[in-house]
């Protein structure tokens, strides 16, 4: 065999080679971000599901669910005037949605006793797919 047969591989076959690694990565990539996209809004939703039970049990003690100016932060610490209070309701700090926004909390609520929502991948009220509103009246 000769020196230059054994010495390695040849620029043709190293192109091919990124070639078909170029075409992998156009066809499964795209999918894979999908997939990621839709388990940020499937970890919003389970977000969404603590807090709610964590307010029903702020309810339970208080006789009512916080107010919109007291907002989330009653489920971490007690709002002044509080004297039923028993928390705190969450074992750590009040999350961010996958994004990273703040959960948007309203009581009253537009849709029932309060209203819990991220407004998704963008931030902003409305959107479709990953941008759109995720709401405690949607589960």
């Amino acid at each position: 065999m000769s020196r230059r047969a054994a010495s390695g591989f040849t620029l043709l076959e190293l192109l091919v080679v990124l070639v078909i690694i170029g075409l992998l990565v156009a066809f499964v990539g795209p999918n894979f971000f999908k997939h990621v996209g839709k388990s940020e809004v499937k970890a919003a939703k389970a977000q969404i599901k603590a807090l709610e039970d964590a307010l029903d049990q702020y309810r339970l003690d208080v006789g009512r669910y916080p107010t919109s100016e007291q907002g989330l932060d009653a489920l971490n610490a007690q709002p002044s005037g509080e004297t039923r209070w028993q928390g705190p309701y969450l074992a750590k700090a009040v999350p961010k949605d996958p994004w990273g926004n703040a959960y948007v909390y309203a009581a009253p609520g537009e849709h029932g006793e309060y209203d819990l929502q991220s407004l998704g991948k963008d931030g902003q009220p409305g959107g479709q797919g990953e941008a759109a509103d995720i709401g405690n009246w949607q589960q």
